[in-house]
């Protein structure tokens, strides 16, 4: 029997693609529910119905996951992400309540090191959740983050910046990153100017 090697990976492919949908559904049905601020069968269906139209008119280009969740790693993640999350937030207030201060601001092109695109989404997003930074844009072509920065004074403060966000990626690749990945964090960063 002669054929594409690669048909017996197609129902599989299929089935991935279906679960992904129907779990993509399951998360706007809940937002949409959550949005509304109640449970109730109306809601439910017109979360359904939503999430439906989303899909077929708007769809989203996968997302693949090939790493695996180091429970360590994540629990690391967590608990440094929290503190970050303390230590910006009693920083913002002291520049919001200290008389007279002017703070300064830069927005810093940080390359990643790991361009997938979910590495590129968490970072993303683990960054912007930080008070007195913010992600403004994102090239996923070159794998680069605009980052705004609150608080910059010296050029040594600007490096400071891009540092926490290679840092960030670091230990998110760690918790969930594939042994590939983990290998791209050892190359050396490349500047963006």
């Amino acid at each position: 029997m002669t054929g594409d090697p690669r048909s017996a990976d197609r129902p599989r492919g299929r089935v991935r693609h279906w679960r992904d949908q129907l779990i993509t559904c399951g998360w706007l049905t809940l937002v949409w529910n959550l949005l509304w601020g109640e449970f109730s069968w109306g809601n439910l269906l017109g979360g359904l119905l939503v999430a439906a139209v989303v899909l077929v008119f708007f769809p989203l280009p996968p997302v693949t996951f090939g790493g695996r969740v180091r429970p360590g790693a994540l629990l690391a993640f967590v608990l440094r992400f929290v503190a970050e999350l303390v230590t910006a937030s009693l920083h913002i207030a002291r520049i919001a309540v200290q008389p007279g201060y002017l703070p300064r601001a830069a927005i810093l092109a940080v390359r990643l090191r790991v361009r997938t695109d979910l590495n590129l989404a968490l970072t993303a997003e683990a960054v912007s959740m930080v008070p007195g930074t913010l992600v403004l844009e994102v090239d996923r072509e070159r794998g680069v983050l605009y980052v705004h920065v609150l608080d910059v004074r010296t050029p040594r403060d600007l490096a400071a910046g891009r540092r926490q966000v290679l840092t960030v990626e670091r230990r998110i690749v760690r918790a969930v990153g594939s042994a590939a990945e983990l290998r791209q964090l050892d190359q050396p960063v490349e500047e963006e100017r």
